[in-house]
Formats: C-alpha cells, structure tokens, sequence
C-alpha cells in the first residue's frame, strides 16, 4: 500500500506591494489546513520579477505574518536563487520539442489578439514560426484536449485546451514566467495542496499542462472564494481595505484581522463567532469553506477589535494604548483612563481623540456647548458655582462617593441641568464619559480648576 502524502502547503507571495486582506486571508487558510493535519507551511518569496519586486515589500510581508501569528515551517525559499532549478526544466522541455523559441513582436501579438476579439473569438496564439535563434520568448504547446480536476472548493472543473494555445513560459533558458516556475516549486517542494484565490482557476489547466509534460505528480487544487465590498464590486479603500501594517497603526489587534478573516469564506457550521487561533486550527476545514464570494464589512471587523479590546488585560491594553495618547509619564493615571473606555473603543487608535482631554492643561469649548436644553447661560453658571461650592468641600472622589454627594443636589436642580454642564466643564467634548468616572480620574485639583475655568472664562460676562 503506498505511503500516504505528507500535507504540505505553501503561501507565495510576490513582493511587489503591500501585504493585504486577500493575500493574508490566503495566508491563514493555508495555515490552518496545514496545522489541523499535522502537515506543513512552506513561505516562498516569488521574487523572479525583479523590476517590481522591493526588499521592502517582503519584509513587509514576513514582518505582518510573524504580526498575525501565522509561522512558517523551515527556511524561507526564494525563487530568485533557484535560477539553475528552473534552467535545468527550460532544458528538458526544449530538448523534448514541448517547448520552443517565438519570436513574435509585441505589436503583432496585440494586432492578433484585436482581429481575434473582433470576431469573437477567445485571444490565443499559435506560433507560426518556431525559430531557433533563440529570440523572443519561450513558449510551450497546450495540447487541443480536455484537462478535467477536481477543486476541493469549487468540484468538478473541466477547461478546453485548445483555447490556450501557445503558453509563454520562460523569457530565456533560465528565467521562467510565473506558470512554469510555479509548477517547478511546487513539484520540487512536495507541495500537496495548492491553496489559492479564485482568480488563479484559468492557471490551474496551463499548469496541469505543465505538470504532465514534466511527468510531475499533479497536487490537489483548493481555489478559495473572492472577497468583495459591501456593494458586491471588486474589493477597494472605498470598502474600507487597507494593508495589514495600516490595520496594526490604527489600533486593530492580530487576534480580531485573524477572527474576521476566517469568517470571510469558512464557516464553522454552528453559531460561534469567537474563535483564538488555536481553536482555529482545530475546527477549520476546506469542507466548510463557501463557494460563493465573501463580502468585506468593516462594521464587523470592528465589533471583532472591540470584543478583544474588552476582553484584554488593562495593563496590557495600557500598553497597547500608549503610542496613541498625549505624553505622561504616570502609567497609573493612563491606566484608569483607558480603563473608562476600555467597553466603547472599537481600535486603540480611537483612544487618543476621545482622552485628549485628561492630557491637556486647558480646555477649548464654545460656552453654548454647556447649555443642557433650555437653560440658559446665567442658569448654568449658577449650577456650577453649586456644584464647585459643594465638591470644594468633598474628600472622597470616587465615582459611587461623588454620586452619593451630589444625589441631592440633582433632585433638586436637575439630573441634566446639573449634569450635563459638569460633564463638559471637565470635559469640553460633546460626547464623553460622565461626570463621576471624568472626576474620579482628574482628582479633586483638576477637577475644581476646570470648574472654575468654565465659571471664569466661558461664561465671565454673565
């Protein structure tokens, strides 16, 4: 009986821009696959196209990889020192007559493909004058036949042959193009499962080709659904999309991108929403992936963030928070701030425009801005004198004490017509924490002066 196939997968992804959803969401899935059959995750950098590739670009991509958690197996592989590799397959098939030097100008190849549109015919060429001067292009035969495979995702896919035509290859004997160097890799690397977005399917017949021709085992095939904007058009900023570095500098957490990504094609057949990744790599499975396209919502990319951002350690989530807060030096004092918006923020970026206010010396508000409904300013500076007469005298600011100490004040006067103007004298912010939990964290000091700046200057001339 033979030995059964170890599962190996591989990610390959082309350093030539930044590491986004798509590419990161292929990434995971490879990864899991991998990791729930005890196989491996192979990296290899697809560098052959050295004008667009940058070093930048792949460290990017392995800096955000390491980011998300998704480790690969062994050493990294890069197709730009497998050059004698490919060589010694441009040769074999040369040799073998399968492949072939075209020297077909660019301007006569767009002129054929225009004459073949025009009369509605699918764009191929065939070479009509194989030359062996070795100029042009290498180009390889697809033969006018069937080529039927079975997609783990998709099923049953059968491509017409002979509507390919002459395949380029390889711009010389050692430099192939990406169908070529693909198969190569991926023979030579013992790549079971070949992983992949949907757009890849019209490659999958050229590479079958290939494979056949080199005498390669053929791997399974798995063409993962496309992930689409809300209105159904091709994914964009406008959704909401950026790189994965972006998604970590606006305050998105590893752990919310690798939840939301998974959900954008899998399904784990039940109602659970929250898995770590760890329990991913247990429950994920090709079976469970849609064959339909999967929509982008930025909404529940941040309900995602939110629900780990909640669930985080505040001293760890502290932390997190400090690139994006005002300077100050008492971790303490930044703690119980970032404790009261620990249940509201959606990402760590939010964090910085909703606390400015704890970090400066002097608030900046339009007196209205005090106003609670029908008041008018004359009313609201009398309500503040009231409240700064009674909170002088206060010892204990803790929220639940404060409450108690002004319980009776706002029977009296109101719970908004006292409220309200505390909470944006200490605050100057429209929308805001309330006034206990804002005092409990200024102290008593802070808390006094800035009632006394919203008597003296906002509303002085009353």
């Amino acid at each position: 009986m033979a030995e059964k196939q170890q599962i190996r997968v591989r990610f390959a992804p082309s350093p030539t821009g930044l590491f986004h959803i798509g590419t990161a969401r292929t990434a995971l899935f490879n990864y899991l696959f991998a990791k729930k059959n005890k196989g491996e995750f192979i990296l290899r950098i697809e560098d052959t196209d050295l004008e667009r590739s940058e070093k930048k670009y792949e460290k990017d991509i392995i800096e955000n990889l390491e980011w998300l958690g998704l480790k690969w197996d062994g050493e990294i592989y890069y197709q730009s020192k497998r050059t004698e590799i490919y060589e010694k397959y441009i040769k074999k098939l040369l040799d073998s007559g399968q492949a072939f030097w075209c020297d077909h100008t660019k301007e006569e190849l767009e002129k054929e493909k225009k004459e073949q549109v025009a009369l509605k015919q699918a764009p191929k060429h065939i070479c009509n004058r194989r030359n062996k001067a070795k100029q042009g292009i290498i180009r390889f035969h697809c033969l006018d036949e069937k080529i039927t495979f079975n997609d783990l995702i998709k099923g049953k896919l059968e491509f017409n042959g002979g509507l390919l035509g002459d395949i380029g290859i390889a711009k010389n004997e050692k430099t192939p193009l990406y169908n070529l160097s693909v198969v190569v890799d991926d023979a030579e690397m013992k790549i079971s499962h070949v992983i992949r977005g949907e757009d890849h399917i019209s490659n999958t017949p050229k590479q079958i080709f290939l494979y056949q021709a080199l005498g390669f085992d053929l791997p399974e095939f798995a063409h993962l659904p496309l992930i689409l904007g809300s209105d159904k058009s091709k994914l964009s900023k406008r959704h909401g999309t950026v790189s994965v570095k972006e998604y970590g500098k606006q305050g998105y957490l590893p752990e919310a991108l690798i939840n939301f990504m998974v959900f954008l094609g899998w399904h784990p057949g039940n109602e659970e929403e929250i898995f770590s990744l760890k329990e991913l790599e247990q429950e994920f499975s090709l079976e469970k992936i849609n064959k339909s396209n999967a929509i982008f919502n930025i909404d529940k990319l941040n309900w995602y963030n939110g629900h780990y951002i909640r669930k985080m350690d505040l001293d760890e989530l502290t932390k997190k928070c400090l690139p994006y807060l005002e300077k100050e030096t008492d971790f303490e004092y930044i703690k119980k701030v970032v404790a009261l918006e620990q249940e509201r923020i959606k990402k760590l970026s939010e964090i910085g425009e909703l606390t400015k206010f704890f970090f400066i010396d002097k608030l900046n508000y339009e007196p209205e801005l005090l106003i609670w409904k029908k008041m008018t300013l004359k009313e609201v500076k009398n309500n503040l004198e009231i409240l700064q007469e009674k909170l002088s005298k206060t010892g204990d600011f803790s929220q639940k004490s404060l409450a108690r100490t002004l319980s009776a004040l706002t029977e009296k006067h109101g719970t908004g017509e006292l409220l309200w103007p505390l909470r944006v004298a200490l605050s100057g912010q429209k929308a805001s924490p309330g006034p206990f939990e804002i005092m409990e964290v200024l102290g008593k000091e802070k808390t006094l002066k800035r009632i006394k700046e919203a008597i003296n200057n906002e509303i002085k001339n009353i």
